[in-house]
């Protein structure tokens, strides 16, 4: 029986996970897979982008084994565009003027730096924040530049802010809403996160409307605000969000939003039913996902259509937890508090820089969001209880207020949480995968992650991860040896897969990543 064709335009984390989901389906031998990646490199983290700025390689930042592909039998077409779809011929033009016909064809283009239109934005120092590429032309110009600014005060701005403040240069963040991150986080929030960030060095500008851009009197460029006020800065970085990628799209005539991306339904299929859309190029129900982890949603659900799988696209959790320029910020669901009815629990500690936020529903019984600056640790446990519905205590204050007896505060504990409680949300691993694989002798976090890829994506559900085996290691009567000190809450054995597989180089980078605080000499010489 001859295989099925299925072509790939796009060769992203989204595109290159796609190719892993069906090539580990059991029926991966009634298909052939040939792909399209426009850059020089196959698939590469884009969500741990900026720790290029802090020494890591485009190797290491691969997602790909060096054999990989040829091992697999996938052919993938390196420094080549798709420039073309004949939906009628069922082939794809690549810029190597090569056509290539299809059965299937699956559209994971992405997205692009959304750059606003003002006069001067093309200038000798005007550059984006994207690629492997853009990262080392922002560093060639950096080499030669003092001061450097960002138009973009959301999650990719802060990232790029970080990447030039590493770099050495006099950092700003130009924002045009009126604090920093409006889209994730409320105005408390912002205000706590703007404080942290300008306490490390790095100069906020909110409220500010960008009308040109043009010679620098001691800089190469000058940014002009509305107002009147004036910005010199050698670089000016664009990262103010992304736009779908849907212009092959639009040009074969599939059905496009009104605001851009490529419509799809519960199975991921665009109007052409032998057409997927994945990851930030798709529209599903008027919206388009930003974050890594609904794409791979989105790649197992094209998969399953594609096989025997029954799984549907039906929305996506867009919390998120990340650590920008240091500081720990986290968003769940309804963090502004638009649900009707509405309640809110704040917690304030403005002189250690931390923000909390609670919204729950009008009876208090139930989570709707939250919001976490400077102190995350509670966010597994806030996610969990959002997800799964659990039932809020009589005092749900309780979940972000600190213990003065040094005690723990109110948690659910994992033994709480349904077998079906999803844990990772970029691979799909629950906590009933956990446990087995538990029972089945990953009795450390790095033998977990190899045998479940928990933890694997953007990494935020380790801590959850490793309450999740400690307790089922207790449950079995295995001792859990956790602690190597309160700040790095990990084994001996994780240490060697951190610092051997996870190419891990130094104790600061191992503790900025994966331990809790800012410093610590008591377990430095054991690790």
């Amino acid at each position: 029986m001859s295989k099925k064709r299925i072509v790939i335009i796009g060769n992203g984390m989204v595109g290159h996970k796609f190719i892993e989901y069906l090539r580990n389906a059991e029926e991966r031998d009634q298909f052939e897979i040939i792909a399209f990646c426009e850059e020089p490199r196959y698939a590469y983290d884009r969500v741990h982008l900026s720790e290029f700025f802090s020494g890591k390689s485009a190797d290491e930042l691969s997602l790909v084994a060096p054999t990989y592909y040829e091992e697999q039998g996938v052919t993938v077409h390196l420094n080549c565009r798709a420039t073309a779809i004949d939906r009628a011929a069922h082939t794809v033009t690549g810029s190597n003027g090569e056509i290539i016909a299809y059965d299937k064809l699956i559209m994971a283009t992405g997205s692009y730096p959304f750059v606003p239109p003002v006069p001067g934005n093309d200038r000798e120092g005007c550059l984006v924040y994207r690629t492997i590429e853009d990262l080392e032309a922002i560093q060639s110009v950096g080499n030669k530049s003092r001061i450097g600014a960002v138009v973009g005060g959301g999650l990719l701005g802060l990232e790029a802010a970080k990447a030039l403040h590493d770099m050495g240069l006099e950092t700003h963040v130009v924002e045009f809403a009126p604090r920093l991150m409006a889209v994730q986080i409320d105005e408390g929030g912002g205000a706590i996160l703007r404080d942290k960030i300008e306490k490390l060095g790095v100069k906020v500008h909110t409220s500010r409307n960008t009308l040109n851009i043009c010679d620098g009197e001691t800089t190469l460029n000058r940014m002009e605000f509305e107002g009147g006020d004036v910005l010199e800065t050698d670089i000016v970085l664009f990262s103010a969000g992304i736009r779908p990628r849907d212009d092959l799209a639009r040009s074969c005539g599939l059905d496009i939003g009104p605001r851009g991306g490529i419509e799809i339904n519960n199975d991921c299929q665009t109007s052409d039913p032998d057409i997927y859309a994945i990851g930030e190029c798709a529209l599903w129900n008027k919206q388009i996902f930003g974050l890594v982890a609904p794409g791979y949603q989105m790649a197992r659900v094209a998969v399953a259509s594609l096989t025997s799988g029954e799984e549907k696209f039906t929305g996506a959790d867009m919390s998120t937890k990340l650590k920008l320029m240091g500081v720990d910020v986290a968003s769940i669901g309804d963090a502004h508090a638009r649900t009707p009815g509405a309640r809110q629990y704040t917690y304030i500690d403005e002189p250690n820089g931390i923000y909390k936020k609670l919204i729950v529903s009008e009876d208090g019984k139930h989570l709707l969001g939250s919001v976490l600056i400077g102190d995350a640790e509670v966010y597994g446990n806030l996610l969990q209880i959002a997800l799964n519905g659990i039932e809020l205590p009589e005092h749900p204050d309780a979940l972000i207020l600190p213990s003065r007896d040094g005690s723990a505060g109110f948690g659910i504990g994992v033994d709480a949480l349904p077998e079906s409680a999803q844990i990772c949300s970029c691979n799909n691993v629950s906590k009933g995968d956990l446990c087995a694989a538990v029972v089945a002798g990953s009795t450390s976090v790095g033998a977990l992650k190899e045998s479940t890829s928990c933890g694997t994506g953007c990494g935020g559900c380790v801590p959850l991860m490793t309450q999740v085996m400690n307790a089922e290691l207790e449950k079995q009567g295995i001792e859990v040896c956790t602690d190597l000190c309160e700040h790095f809450p990990h084994t001996r054995q994780d240490l060697y897969y951190l610092v051997r597989l996870e190419k891990i180089k130094t104790f600061e980078e191992l503790l900025s990543k994966y331990g809790r605080g800012t410093g610590c000499e008591i377990c430095k010489p054991t690790i």
